[in-house]
């Protein structure tokens, strides 16, 4: 199972997260999460991480041209789409995309039905607020195409495993403090979606 780490704010967090597996790290820029980090400082982490992992910026509220230009300043590998965007703003993004599905209700999780997605339970203020998702909105669902965000923790990963999601994304549920991961939550979390 592919596993992304997000909210990454230091560099010890970073190392953690891949040296257990980790498949790709997220990096926060949206000013009003309590997980934002800087372009020049999100670089600096990137410059001592392996390239085989995926990195990936989360965006809210901003341009296309904004996502270029920080992706670029960042060196992300893909950008993460955390809102509502119209087919002119995907028509014109120059960078890797992840679309991102915030979903109220059952039916809303099949947006961009066979893409690679995340799925996340909606919140108002743009995730990492721990808020789990109801499962039961995946029975009998194919779930191979969808990454599944909130509300996952180490005591949890393995209850998702029977649905076969393509991957995992977890913020708030490896942390001890907002923006600073548990290392003890990150090792337990990987090793359990990669068992």
């Amino acid at each position: 199972m592919w596993v992304k780490i997000c909210g990454i704010t230091n560099l010890e967090d970073a190392l953690c997260a891949t040296e257990v597996g980790a498949d790709a790290l997220g990096f926060v820029f949206y000013p009003q999460s309590p997980r934002y980090i800087t372009p020049q400082n999100a670089k600096a982490i990137v410059e001592k991480l392996p390239l085989h992992v995926k990195k990936i910026g989360l965006f809210v509220n901003v341009t296309p041209e904004e996502i270029g230009v920080t992706c670029k300043e960042a060196q992300m590998d893909m950008a993460q789409i955390h809102f509502e965007v119209d087919k002119a703003f995907w028509n014109a993004l120059r960078v890797p995309y992840l679309r991102v599905v915030r979903a109220h209700e059952a039916g809303e999780i099949e947006q961009y039905q066979g893409l690679i997605r995340l799925v996340d339970a909606y919140v108002e203020d743009f995730g990492g607020a721990g808020q789990k998702i109801d499962l039961s909105w995946f029975d009998n669902r194919d779930c191979e195409n969808i990454i599944l965000a909130g509300g996952l923790t180490p005591e949890n990963i393995e209850q998702i495993k029977p649905f076969g999601f393509y991957g995992v994304d977890v913020s708030s549920g490896v942390e001890k403090a907002k923006g600073v991961k548990d290392h003890d939550k990150v090792r337990a979390f990987i090793k359990k979606a990669k068992a």
